[in-house]
Order: structure tokens, then C-alpha cells, then sequence
């Protein structure tokens, strides 16, 4: 055992950093304290057992040659550094007298060998424990404060100022624990949705910038967390979706891109793609600066009140790469320093050796059985103690990839999840893509992980703005997807249908851009997408012109009906309900500004002009409507199609009928148009006894735009106008 630096003053938070300034606890005196060989299991820390008080750490590292395990207190001030023992593949201590919170702790770990072996050895650098349950850095959002200081080597010796720290260091993480405070109370009453997944609507949102702006009327230190997303609970439910999927809520440094001089260190990470643990809530979501362990709490708190409003929780969760960069760029924080071969995949004839399948500098390597175990065990962590509903894996054939990087037909990880007694179900939702594999409707699935369905994405647009020749690929992704998903004992609703998700044009800017306007990203306009399918409208942009803007609405209302019509799972994005425009940004993820923020004014504005009442309205229709949002995939005797131009590549316009077969609440008709001309449609004979009324005219202002329940009654001829859709439904005719 080595004590060092016990002792030493209070470290005042920045300027305006913190809402509420944290308890700061007496500094720990080392002399008290007992170091015991201790157990390698179970990974990480945990308290002394059988009457023991303390905590035992471990950490697996089989390459390594030394682990020092490092304890500093609250304030990041150390109070010592002991050499941990090995049992096979795994170091170990157990620290008697050591509190059970209000302790910080992190590991120095030593090899052999240099850029020419696998490994990143730097032993003068304290690590992040990978298991770490929570992890401690700056209290606030985007604020330096004095706690991530660079450390001189006097050790403890703080800089002065804190302009002194050394920004190529990155951002100080600690681990930590808490196992003083009593379980959280669930409630006696509390239960999780279980909603079945073809019942689901699912709206993408990312915390921070869901009640980051002042308009959220919230007060500052509550604003951009877990409890102001509870605190909205309400306007979700009038909303009326019933699944939140979260953009990334584990530990990440949102200022990873300003540790160095780059055209992006104006930016501010606020999708959160970046994990340094797979464990920890991102504390800083948490209220008023008070630290991770009142984060998780607040974590769990959200999650209790979305369950009672009936509403899931799903989390985007990113397993494919990590904060730490590839060999061109490298940010020693973890993994990398502990056994880079085992947690990357590499590419041993290449000096870059660490493989980019993700486009941020590495690739985990999640087959290795190490990193596998840790996976899986993250994975059940959520589920079990924040009671999380399900997980959309980021880039996920990253994940089914081997330490090469080639491809697997079986890949062990997948397979584990899905055969895992916990994890086999909750939702488990897959992007089936990465940089150079593109699986959509391949993902080894085991007829249980449903998709991102890019291709939906992708022939909705392009049929609604006008493209020719799309006719049946529209007929296709409205019907479910059955060329891509009835296999085997697959579903239409293992298709997670979408128009917008987070990276992109919004739903607004789909219809107001043709080319992305990226520049204030600092990548000269070369980052983002360039295959958007969106269309102005004739206009690039901001546009007084009423024939332009009325367009425009016109095409939000027919990409919103084509999504509630179709067979699969809707997934939305957050701020879509409101017209919520980034001024053609299409791939925003490091603006904290009032680009990105939820704009609740706005909302108030949509909810008078018309637009939230249609948008929200039609939510609710298709999850009331039994029709709409079915297990099975519709056969003939379900839908008729309104065709006979299938491969007529100039016609634009499509009708179809789905039947009422005794499900109840009438059949369906609808139609879209989307020829810049008004087609006549001779109206199919409604059921027998029955009328059409009409729901849905896209042409129509708000209110006749949509009709609770369906109209008096329409002619059987109707004009669908251009670039317009319509819903019909058919009622009993009255005696």
C-alpha cells in the first residue's frame, strides 16, 4: 500500500457550473485502511461480504504485467495506490475500512511490448474500470470545472487555474460506487408495460435536448435531464406514443472533440455515440450537477413515471465502438489501456492496426469472449436494475464481426443475446448496417430481433416526392415488407418502419431541402448524408411563398399517413409533432444550441395552426384501429390493391383496401397521389350495408385535413389532388 496526498483543500466548481454545489465528504486517511488479496469475481467493485467492510476490486487483464489499483476521494484527491494480485487472467484487492461511497477509483496498468504488439500500455495513466457501476467526471453539461484538472505528476498537485489543464488529456472519469444508499423503491403498485411490439409506436428522443431550451419552462438546473423528460410525460402521452427510444444515455464525454485544436472543437456532443462505459448513467443528465449515484436515481425515477403514463423505455445503445479512437487519434481513457487486442478488432499488418467499421476510429471487438461477457452482463444491468424495455444496437454489424473484422454467419454475441433468459424478452432492435455491410433484412435474427428498415426509409420518400418506377416498392413497405421479413417465423412487425429518425433532415426539412447545409459543422459540408431523397418543394429553405409552404404541408401530412398506414412498427422523431426545423442540418450531433433544442413555443404554435392535431390524431388512429399494426402478414384476402399500371414506371398513384374481416372498426381505403395533377378514382363498392367517410384529405386545411371518425359520407367519385392522400373508412349506414 502506498498513501499519497490525504490530505488538501476543496476544489470550487466553474462558474455557473453546477445549480446545486455537492456535499463534499472529509478527506480519507489512508492509515486506516487494510489491503487484503481479495476475490477476482465478481468484476468491478463490490462490497466486503459476510460482515467484511470494504470493497474488493477486480479487473481482467491478461496481458498485463502489473495492475495498480488508485482510490482518491470525492474530490479526486488521491489517498493511495496498492499492487493488486492475480488469479489466473484476473487482478484483484479487497480494501478493508474503505467507505462504501464518496470513493473514486481507477487502475495503472502495465505490459510488455509497444505499438508493434497489440497493445497500449501506458502505466502512468489512471484507467477507467470497465465494470464501474457509475463514473465520475465534470457535474454539469458542457462545463469544464476544476474537478477534470490535469494532475501533475507531484501527484495531487492541482493546477492553479484551470485554463492550465492539458486539453490533449482529454476530460477526467473515475469510477465509483454506492452502497450505502437503500434499494430503489419501485413502488407497490408499479409494474413494466409489456407492451407486445406490434403494438408499439416509438418516437425517437434524446434527452438532453428534448428540455434543454428555456421554452421547456423548467427551471435551469432541471432542464436537459432525466427528470424534465419525466416532467414532460404529459405532452407523450397527448402525443400518443407509447415507447420512448433514448439516444445514448451511457457515461460519454461530450466534449471529446475539444481535446485538441480541429475544426470540431466548437462542437458539443449532444447524440452521446461516444460511450467510456457501458454500465453508468450519463450523470450529467441528472439534475443540478449532484454527481452519478443521484443521476442513476433520477435515472430510474424517469423510468417509474414513464411506466405508469403506459409509456416503454428502449435505449439506444452503442457497442460497436468507444470513446478511446483509433491509432491516429487515440483517447487513453479504458479499454484500450487494458487489453486493446482483446476489446478491438485489429488489423496486425497494418500500423493503424485498429479496424473503422464504425467511422469513428475503432471497432469493438464484441465476439471476443471477454468483451462478449461484458456486453451481456451491460445488457442485463439495464434491464434488471434500471428496468429498460428493450435496446436498438447502433451500427450492428460491428457485432457480427470477428477480430478481423469479417463477417460472421453465427456471431456468439447475437446469439447470446437472443438465447439469454433475461434478455430474450425485451425488445432488441438492430441498425443493420455499418461501413461496409448493409443487412437489412439479413440480420441473423433468430425470429426475434426486429430491424431498422432502411429501404422503407428510402422508397416512401422517394415515391412521395415523385420518382417514377416506385410503385410497387411502396405497395411492398406499406404491406409490411414481405420480401424482406416473411422468412422463417418473422413478422411484419420485426420491421421498424421509419421516415425520419435522428440523423437526417426532420421531417420538416425533408420537404424544405434538396441538399444538406452542414457547414457550421466545420467539415466544409463533407460530413452527413448526401442521399436524403428529400425535395424543397421549388423553394431551398426559408420561403414566404404561400403555394410553397402549403406544399410542403401537404407532404408532411402524406409521409405521416404513409408511416400510421403501414404494417410494421412506426418509429418517429421527437419534435417532427411540431415542424421542429435544423435549417437543413442532416447531421446535427454536436450543436447545443436552439438548432437542436425542443422548442416548447413552437409546440404551442403547431397546436394552433393545426399541425400537432393531425400528427398526434393519426398516432392515435392507427394504435385504436385493428387494421393497422397486425402480427400476421396480409394476405390476398386481407387487402385489395386499386391497380392495374404495376409496370407503368410513369404512374404515381396507388389505392388500396384493407378489409375488415371481423377485426372491427371498418375497412380502409386509401390513396396516394403523388402526380403533380388531380386523379379522378371511382371509388370501390364499401361493404355491404356501409359507407365511406372520410378520415384523412392531406389536401384539406386543418381541421378537415383530419376527421375523427370519418365525415357524413363522400361521393363515389373522388378527387384526389395533387401530390395528396387520403383515408377513407367505411361505417354502417344508418337506418
Amino acid at each position: 500500500m502506498h498513501a499519497v496526498g490525504s490530505s488538501g483543500g476543496s476544489t470550487a466548481a466553474a462558474a455557473g457550473a453546477s445549480a446545486v454545489a455537492p456535499t463534499q465528504l472529509p478527506a480519507i486517511d489512508a492509515t486506516t485502511l487494510t489491503v487484503e488479496p481479495g476475490q477476482p469475481t465478481p468484476l468491478g467493485a463490490s462490497p466486503g461480504q459476510d460482515g467484511q467492510k470494504g470493497v474488493n476490486f477486480a479487473l481482467w487483464a491478461p496481458a498485463a504485467t502489473s495492475v495498480t489499483l488508485c482510490l482518491h476521494d470525492d474530490q479526486d484527491r488521491p489517498i493511495m495506490e496498492t499492487l493488486m494480485q492475480r488469479t489466473g487472467d484476473t487482478w484483484h484487492a479487497f480494501v478493508a475500512g474503505l467507505p462504501q461511497s464518496g470513493v473514486l477509483y481507477g487502475y495503472k496498468v502495465a505490459g510488455n511490448g509497444g505499438w508493434e504488439t497489440p497493445y497500449r500500455w501506458d502505466k502512468s495513466k489512471i484507467l477507467l474500470d470497465p465494470y464501474a457501476k457509475l463514473v465520475k467526471g465534470r457535474a454539469v453539461f458542457g462545463k469544464r470545472d476544476t474537478f477534470e484538472q490535469f494532475k501533475t505528476k507531484a501527484r495531487g498537485m492541482a493546477c492553479r487555474e484551470l485554463q492550465d489543464a492539458r486539453p490533449d488529456e482529454g476530460s477526467v472519469f473515475r469510477g465509483t460506487f454506492d452502497f450505502d444508499s437503500k434499494p430503489f423503491d419501485w413502488g407497490a403498485g408499479y409494474k413494466r408495460p409489456n407492451i407486445p411490439l406490434k403494438d408499439l409506436v416509438i418516437v425517437e428522443l434524446p434527452v438532453r435536448l428534448f428540455t434543454a431550451s428555456e421554452t421547456s419552462g423548467l427551471p435551469a438546473a432541471k432542464r436537459g435531464t432525466y427528470a424534465g423528460l419525466a416532467s414532460k410525460v404529459e405532452h407523450l402521452k397527448e402525443l400518443g406514443i407509447n415507447a420512448v427510444e433514448l439516444l445514448p444515455v451511457f457515461e460519454y464525454d461530450e466534449l471529446e472533440f475539444q481535446r485538441s485544436k480541429n475544426p470540431r472543437d466548437h462542437m458539443v456532443n449532444v447524440w452521446g455515440y461516444s460511450h467510456l462505459n457501458f454500465f453508468a448513467p450519463m450523470s450529467r443528465f441528472g439534475s443540478g450537477g449532484q454527481g452519478p449515484a443521484a443521476a442513476a436515481r433520477e435515472f430510474k425515477e424517469m423510468v417509474k413515471t414513464l411506466h405508469a403514463a403506459g409509456i416503454e423505455v428502449i435505449l439506444d445503445v452503442v457497442y460497436n465502438h468507444t470513446v478511446e479512437g483509433g491509432d491516429d487519434d487515440p483517447y487513453l481513457l479504458s479499454w484500450r489501456g487494458i487489453d486493446a487486442g482483446a476489446y478491438y478488432q485489429q488489423d496486425p499488418a497494418a500500423y493503424v492496426r485498429l479496424l473503422n467499421y464504425s467511422g469513428c476510429g475503432n471497432t469493438v471487438n464484441a465476439n471476443h469472449p471477454a468483451t462478449q461477457q461484458q456486453i451481456l452482463e451491460s445488457l442485463r444491468w439495464w434491464v434488471e436494475e434500471y428496468h429498460v424495455d428493450g435496446f436498438r444496437f447502433d451500427l450492428a454489424p460491428c457485432l457480427c464481426r470477428n477480430a478481423q473484422g469479417e463477417i460472421m454467419s453465427n456471431p456468439p454475441l447475437i446469439r447470446a443475446i437472443t438465447k439469454d433468459p433475461v434478455l430474450s424478452k425485451v425488445k432488441l432492435i438492430s441498425e443493420p448496417w455499418d461501413i461496409g455491410a448493409y443487412m437489412v433484412g439479413s440480420w441473423p435474427n433468430w425470429d426475434v430481433w426486429a430491424e431498422w428498415n432502411g429501404k422503407y426509409r428510402d422508397d416512401v420518400r422517394r415515391f412521395l416526392r415523385g420518382d417514377g418506377g416506385l410503385k410497387s416498392e411502396f405497395a411492398t413497405r406499406l404491406a409490411g415488407s414481405a420480401d424482406l421479413y416473411h422468412t422463417n417465423n418473422r413478422k411484419p412487425y420485426h420491421s421498424i418502419n421509419f421516415v425520419i429518425a435522428h440523423d437526417g433532415f426532420t421531417l420538416a426539412d425533408l420537404v424544405s431541402y434538396n441538399e444538406k447545409h452542414n457547414s457550421n459543422n466545420g467539415e466544409g459540408n463533407r460530413d452527413g448524408s448526401n442521399d436524403n431523397f428529400s425535395w424543397n418543394c421549388g423553394v431551398e429553405g426559408p420561403t414566404d411563398n404561400a403555394a410553397v409552404l402549403a406544399l410542403r404541408q401537404k407532404q408532411m401530412r402524406n409521409l405521416h399517413l404513409a408511416l400510421m398506414l403501414s404494417q410494421g412498427t412506426p418509429m418517429l422523431l421527437i419534435g417532427d409533432e411540431y415542424g421542429q426545423t435544423r435549417q437543413g442540418n442532416n447531421n446535427y450531433y454536436g450543436h447545443d444550441t436552439a438548432l437542436t433544442h425542443y422548442d416548447w413555443e413552437a409546440l404551442e404554435e403547431a397546436k394552433e395552426n393545426g399541425w400537432f392535431r393531425f400528427y398526434s390524431e393519426l398516432i392515435k388512429f392507427r394504435r385504436q384501429h385493428p387494421l393497422l399494426g397486425r402480427g400476421e402478414f396480409l394476405t390476398n384476402q386481407d387487402v385489395t390493391w386499386h391497380e392495374d399500371q404495376w409496370d407503368n414506371p410513369e404512374s404515381r398513384f396507388l389505392a388500396f383496401t384493407l378489409h375488415d374481416r371481423g377485426q372491427g372498426g371498418g375497412s380502409l381505403y386509401a390513396a396516394f397521389n403523388a402526380h403533380s395533377f388531380e386523379v379522378r378514382v371511382g371509388l370501390p363498392e364499401p361493404p355491404k350495408g356501409h359507407k365511406w367517410c372520410r378520415v384523412v384529405d392531406t389536401n384539406l386545411a386543418s381541421p378537415k385535413d383530419f376527421t375523427p371518425g370519418g365525415n357524413a359520407g363522400v361521393d363515389p367519385v373522388y378527387f384526389v389532388q395533387a401530390y395528396s392522400a387520403v383515408l377513407l373508412m367505411a361505417k354502417p349506414i344508418e337506418a
